[in-house]
């Protein structure tokens, strides 16, 4: 069995804009996270196996790819959680040689699983959950800050191109928890910093866009984070 058997699409994105900045993109998303997040959009790829037969497999997926050449310039590992897929370097080895441009999307709970890909990685889209404090509450009981600040200085030193990002739950975060993160980030070295907009998942119907908007329209916050960053913006 060739290791890239074991990855476990959960769906595709045949064509994406958003997934990786400036480029026309295909994105897998990757079956498995072992965070509950509360605020996460991807609930039906949490489980490590779907419970229903997949759509794509690996196979499949390779042979779009290779007839979008010329279409698409890169593909996106999302999730989920990626670095949890034991076939991962062998995955994207395979995308990487036939010309493909690579992006990733990861929460870097797994920096060992992150060292191992990234001498293939062209970009890297990093979910910075919040403040270290909060960070068990936020990953759904998971003491996960250590294992996410590797990564994050692993990024670094590498040079690659990446960025953090966060979203905004109100019912989780405050202005003060950005403000402290956002130091955080400024001070370990990161350029590029963006705010995502929280919008309620079908499990919370407490949340109010009012309540969403104001967290991230805060002006001394803005007016921190766009002089801390050499990118800065807020995502709607």
């Amino acid at each position: 069995m060739s290791k890239t058997e074991d990855i476990l699409i959960g769906d595709v994105e045949p064509f994406s804009i958003v997934d990786f900045p400036s480029h026309i993109a295909a994105v897998a998303f990757l079956q498995g996270c072992p965070w509950r997040c509360p605020f996460c959009y991807n609930t039906s790829l949490q489980p490590l196996k779907s419970t229903t037969a997949p759509e794509w497999t690996f196979e499949k997926f390779l042979k779009f790819i290779e007839r979008r050449k010329g279409m698409l310039d890169a593909v996106v590992f999302s999730g989920g959680e990626p670095l949890v897929q034991k076939g991962l370097y062998d995955a994207v080895k395979q995308v990487k040689d036939l010309g493909y441009t690579i992006g990733l999307h990861t929460g870097g709970y797994k920096p060992d699983a992150l060292f191992k890909i990234l001498p293939l990685l062209d970009w890297v889209g990093l979910d910075i959950k919040g403040p270290k404090a909060k960070y068990k509450t936020l990953t759904g009981g998971f003491n996960a800050f250590n294992e996410v600040k590797k990564s994050l200085q692993m990024l670094i030193s590498s040079g690659i191109h990446f960025e953090c990002r966060t979203t905004c739950d109100p019912r989780l975060l405050t202005v003060d928890d950005l403000f402290e993160l956002g130091t955080f980030l400024k001070e370990a070295g990161v350029k590029e910093y963006y705010l995502q907009k929280y919008r309620p998942t079908p499990s919370d119907q407490s949340t109010t866009d009012t309540a969403c908007e104001s967290l991230i329209s805060n002006e001394q916050l803005l007016s921190f984070l766009s002089s801390s960053f050499e990118k800065f913006e807020v995502r709607r």
